[in-house]
């Protein structure tokens, strides 16, 4: 249905004068204006680019580069698509395998093919086809930015000449030819395969959660630093990631914590350059006679690590966990509003009857051994932790890789987004128990919903802001441990996190965790659509979608989608230590022209045999919506921009038209 636009008066165009002279400078001619009113009228009718929403990542980079590589599968589907029987299904999975990874693949085929310069000529016929087919969406412009400046032009000539004209086929294959005759075939293919790797997704959105668990979260953020399109929705794991970088202790403890639990100290050391011989050297003397049973690494191989390295790990683990805990507890007495004084537990160990007594109850304990624990002060410093602690703070603060990443998060990061017509906010929004919106007060002040969603997120970047007062920004980054851990935070939304008490006490009661509300109600299509009103969410088909929590789809058979298709729960578990529990490895949303499908994956086995043997990761489809009309940059948040712009060229244009503004026409010299 054709959209009944305002008509263009004298009025308008007085009021608009101001910024009409300004776009005149731009478009200083009727001519030029007309050009640019025909060029983006013609682009917000070409379909709507790809997008993939992702979350949870928790370090698993193999995966993850892998899923960027084959776009989530669809690759594979288009190569399908385009060459169907006449190719065999060894010989698309050996094509696919060179688009994702051409310069190892490479070495392979010249180790093992016979007839190189045959491969060459029908590998690039077929390249050619694929980058033609991925490429057919955008303009022309658009491709141009995304090839590589030294084949630019030749890509360009091969993607808009049509083969099947006779008189152009000559043509075609005396580029190919002339390729391979000058020894270029090799660059030329990898150039082709990342161009194809780049079309496929036009648009990420990683929905939080990079870092922790898995060995690799430097390396997803360097890959992202360098992404052509991206955003981040933080999660409480890069949120406590951005804190550590301030310099807040407690999560720096957590951090390191962490990371020590699932062995990733390569990611601290070699990804960050954090100094951890300080923390080695006193757990190791602290706690050499204590077997440390519960703080031994859960890693994914164990006999990648010697025992001697096991045991250091699981005692800097116990070492950071105890001082994690009085550095807590410190900045919950500075922050009585944050109303988190049952977290302070070690009050409540009797260290001379080895028990935990809370509430007048004796619980059992796992681990009695604390020798840097005053019963009369529990929660202070040792002077040698206290050192620790600082020295920790200086390698966190100092460490310019992680300096670089968390830039890259405020850059390209937020609380939310809103994008067409989809919410993306990693965990939840809270409520209360009627399902309305609660008011958090922070700073004195109430908010709820998307204010408060903006006021966390100013707040963050208030972390950082040298202009402030000391004071203030202090007070900034202690809320960002806050929002790691607090009940009312909008990415943890839990009663409690029971960190003592899933080490220490056998009771598992004593352990659970309550989620807030908004998991009550994410089912609820009415509350939904009370939070998509909130945050000015339109459309027909408009989503909320979350990570955070892992959907058991598999194991539990639990639905992803929720509240009648208006919540998508796409954290599916990337990381492995959570694939027992969902039985599958990760979600990938893709929203393109013709609908939206969750892409449900396998887990991933290396790279290595991704290279060698050609596997993949097995992908199912799930279908969230089809469009029984295809989707076309028109319809997306861009293409109203777009038309905005076209608007307002077309005022511009009457402008000239009437006398308003003059043209400023060159003359040319004779």
């Amino acid at each position: 249905m054709s959209i009944q636009r305002k008509k263009i008066t004298s009025e308008m165009i007085e009021n608009d004068m101001r910024y009409l002279k300004l776009l005149a400078n731009s478009f200083p001619t009727i001519a030029a204006a007309s050009t640019e009113i025909i060029n983006l009228s013609a682009i917000n009718n070409l379909p709507k680019g790809t997008e993939h929403f992702i979350s949870d990542l928790h370090g698993e980079c193999e995966a993850f580069i892998h899923v960027l590589k084959n776009a989530s599968g669809n690759i594979k589907r288009k190569v399908n698509d385009i060459f169907g029987t006449t190719l065999r299904e060894n010989e698309k999975r050996e094509l696919c395998t060179l688009i994702y990874y051409p310069e190892q693949k490479l070495e392979i085929v010249k180790n093992n093919e016979k007839d190189l310069e045959d491969w060459y000529m029908v590998t690039l016929h077929q390249l050619v086809k694929i980058c033609q087919n991925v490429s057919s969406k955008y303009t022309r412009s658009k491709v141009r930015k995304a090839l590589p400046e030294d084949y630019s032009y030749i890509i360009q000539e091969l993607l808009h000449e049509n083969s099947d004209e006779k008189n152009k086929t000559e043509y075609l294959k005396r580029i190919i030819t002339s390729i391979i005759e000058i020894h270029r075939a090799d660059d030329f293919i990898v150039a082709l395969c990342n161009v194809i790797q780049r079309l496929s997704i036009d648009q990420l959105h990683i929905v939080g959660d990079i870092w922790d668990r898995g060995p690799g979260a430097h390396i997803i953020m360097e890959i992202l630093r360098h992404y052509h399109n991206f955003d981040v929705q933080w999660g409480n794991h890069d949120i406590s990631w951005m804190g550590a970088a301030s310099g807040n202790l407690a999560c720096i403890a957590n951090v390191l914590r962490i990371t020590l639990r699932y062995g990733n100290m390569s990611t601290l050391e070699d990804g960050y350059g954090i100094n951890l011989l300080p923390l080695a050297t006193f757990a190791m003397d602290t706690y050499k006679d204590d077997p440390c049973e519960r703080f031994m690494p859960s890693v994914a191989d164990p006999s990648h690590y010697d025992e001697k390295t096991l045991r250091l790990m699981a005692q800097m683990h116990k070492a950071i966990t105890v001082m994690q805990f009085k550095v807590e507890a410190e900045l919950i007495d500075r922050r009585p509003e944050y109303e988190m004084q049952d977290r302070k537990l070690l009050e409540f160990i009797d260290l001379k009857r080895g028990v935990f007594h809370y509430n007048g109850k004796d619980y059992e304990m796992y681990d009695t051994s604390f020798p840097t624990i005053d019963p009369e002060n529990p929660y202070k410093l040792t002077p040698a932790e206290a050192d620790i602690m600082e020295k920790l703070r200086h390698s966190f603060r100092g460490s310019d890789r992680l300096k670089k990443h968390v830039k890259c998060l405020f850059t390209n990061g937020c609380m939310f987004n809103v994008c067409n017509g989809n919410l993306l906010f990693h965990a939840s929004i809270p409520l209360n128990s009627d399902g309305s919106f609660k008011k958090v007060v922070i700073n004195g002040k109430e908010y709820w919903g998307r204010s408060l969603m903006k006021e966390v997120g100013h707040l963050v970047r208030e972390s950082f802001n040298y202009q402030i007062s000391q004071e203030e920004r202090r007070y900034a980054r202690d809320y960002i441990w806050y929002l790691w851990c607090g009940k009312n935070s909008p990415l943890f939304d839990k009663d409690k996190m029971a960190t003592f008490e899933s080490y220490f006490l056998k009771d598992k009661s004593m352990s659970k965790e309550e989620k807030g509300y908004y998991y009550t109600y994410r089912d609820n299509e009415e509350v939904i659509d009370m939070i998509l009103d909130e945050f000015e969410v339109s459309g027909e088909h408009r989503h909320i979608i979350n990570g955070h929590v892992p959907v058991q789809a598999v194991t539990a058979g639990e639905n992803p989608i929720k509240a009648n298709g208006k919540l998508i729960v796409i954290d599916g578990g990337f990381s492995r230590p959570y694939h027992e529990k969902t039985g599958f490895a990760g979600y990938t949303l893709v929203y393109h022209s013709r609908g939206m499908q969750l892409v449900q994956h396998e887990p991933f086995s290396s790279t290595k045999d991704a290279i060698e043997r050609g596997t993949d990761i097995k992908s199912q489809l799930v279908l969230v919506e089809n469009s029984t009309n295809r989707v076309m940059v028109k319809d997306t948040d861009l293409g109203k921009n777009l038309q905005r712009q076209i608007d307002d060229l077309k005022k511009l244009l009457y402008a000239y038209r009437g006398g308003f503004i003059k043209e400023e026409i060159k003359k040319v010299k004779r």
